[in-house]
């Protein structure tokens, strides 16, 4: 009698199963869909969330505006966005003579990398190895400014920077200094899309599914009061 009382256990709980996953498709399959955020005074957001597994975000307030991609995933009622750059890496070239705003050069013994967008802004997070014709190097990470600033004996005459983000696996992009701007020790190197200056909004950031829509849960992000709801045509 037990042995068939928990084989009838066993085949029930395997007959659901099918209707379990049957359920869990049928939710995931009412999430993809273009989501705005309500709730928050002043703030303007998007959420676009595609069938494939993609998403875009944007964020705007006042003069700032902020923007993610990468990918979604629902698991239970949360559905969790995971930045990412779809295996990318920002391109990089020297400044230009015309482009550059530098009136003096560094200290002896300091060398300059100015990392941005010309007439746009800087770019922070990227990591420069400088290289001398001896072949000594140095590396810095430049900061929010731009500046990546490293300390070479005045005796050392720069050669050539690598550049590449911060905790990137790529490889450096290697690109030689003018000779003006080696001789005053600062040099100013473009990234070509200007795009990689905001850089991912955030790495992770989840959300609950709730009546109205997705309700915001990852603590100290400004927005854990604002639901984003799915817009009607979608």
């Amino acid at each position: 009698m037990k042995k068939t009382l928990a084989f009838l256990l066993v085949c029930t709980a395997l007959a659901a199963l099918p209707a379990v996953a049957i359920a869990a498709d049928k939710a995931a399959a009412t999430i993809p869909g273009h989501y705005y955020l309500e709730g928050i005074t002043e703030v303007g957001s998007e959420l676009l969330l595609k069938p494939n597994g993609k998403f875009e975000w944007m964020l705007s307030y006042g003069n700032t505006d902020r923007q993610a991609t990468g990918d979604w995933q629902l698991v239970g009622d949360e559905v969790t966005l995971e930045s990412g750059d779809d295996g990318k890496e920002p391109q990089f070239r020297v400044f230009a003579e015309s482009e550059t705003r530098i009136k003096k050069g560094a200290q002896p013994g300091t060398w300059i990398a100015i990392v941005g967008y010309p007439g746009v802004g800087p770019m922070g997070g990227v990591e420069v190895q400088f290289e001398a014709k001896s072949g000594n190097t140095a590396t810095a990470v430049s900061l929010p400014n731009g500046d990546a600033i490293v300390h070479m004996p005045a005796s050392e005459q720069w050669a050539r920077a690598g550049l590449r983000r911060e905790g990137a696996k790529a490889g450096y992009q290697w690109l030689a200094v003018p000779a003006q701007r080696a001789q005053a020790r600062i040099a100013g190197f473009a990234v070509t899309d200007e795009q990689w200056l905001a850089g991912q909004a955030f790495k992770k950031l989840t959300l609950r599914v709730v009546k109205d829509g997705l309700q915001v849960t990852t603590p100290d992000n400004g927005l854990s009061q604002g639901t984003y709801a799915k817009h009607t045509a979608d």
